[in-house]
């Protein structure tokens, strides 16, 4: 669940989290630079409510004090002359980074999102809201609040991402029933966990097993 800067010869933009699939087509020569953040820092770029963003993006100027940061135009002015030049991919990072680091620090309860994912994508114990929130003291609905603040998701959204990329480990190395393993990852049917993993994938569970 992380926001993204990206900064090509053509445009600047700050994209909230997608919350289905999501593709993009690239076609022809060109270049992009781009930066994943982590998940605390688009509240912390973004100043308001990331739940905004969600599924969109927005020019980065739009940014509270980017504009003023000239960003792209550094980042062009590196880029553009020489794109495969190992130099110029440093100069243009190094941008970014100068650029990012003014708006630190991270406050607590950035931290703590930042604490919560990481417990999601590493504990495939977890597996209901209920369970994150007793982890770290929270009530649900607290963490509701949180989580759609801070990153613009659910922490259930959080959870069934987790298990479906568990699903597409465990479909490329040994698994064989689609059961089993919908009750591995603890849903409660196979039907609604090949609703999840289609949706998410836009391929069902089976068929992806099949191409293994």
């Amino acid at each position: 669940p992380i926001c993204l800067i990206v900064v090509s010869a053509d445009y600047a933009r700050f994209y909230g989290v997608t919350t289905g699939l999501s593709t993009v087509e690239l076609s022809g020569d060109g270049w992009a630079v781009g930066t994943m953040l982590q998940p605390a820092a688009g509240r912390v770029l973004w100043q308001r409510p990331v739940s905004q963003l969600t599924d969109r993006h927005v020019d980065l100027d739009q940014v509270p004090g980017m504009s003023a940061t000239k960003l792209p135009a550094r980042i062009r002015a590196a880029m553009t002359s020489r794109p495969s030049d190992p130099s110029r991919h440093m100069e243009a990072i190094g941008h970014v980074e100068r650029t990012l680091a003014a708006y630190l620090p991270v406050d607590e309860l950035g931290i703590l999102v930042n604490a919560i994912v990481q417990r999601v994508e590493s504990d495939p114990t977890i597996t209901r809201v209920d369970e994150l929130a007793d982890a770290f003291g929270l009530s649900e609905r607290h963490l509701q609040r949180l989580t759609r603040d801070r990153l613009g998701l659910t922490p259930k959204w959080l959870i069934q991402r987790r298990r479906l990329h568990d699903a597409t480990l465990r479909l490329k190395q040994d698994a064989t029933s689609l059961g089993a393993l919908a009750h591995e990852l603890g849903y409660t049917d196979q039907a609604h966990f090949t609703r999840d993993f289609s949706r998410a994938t836009g391929t069902p569970p089976g068929d992806y097993l099949a191409d293994q």
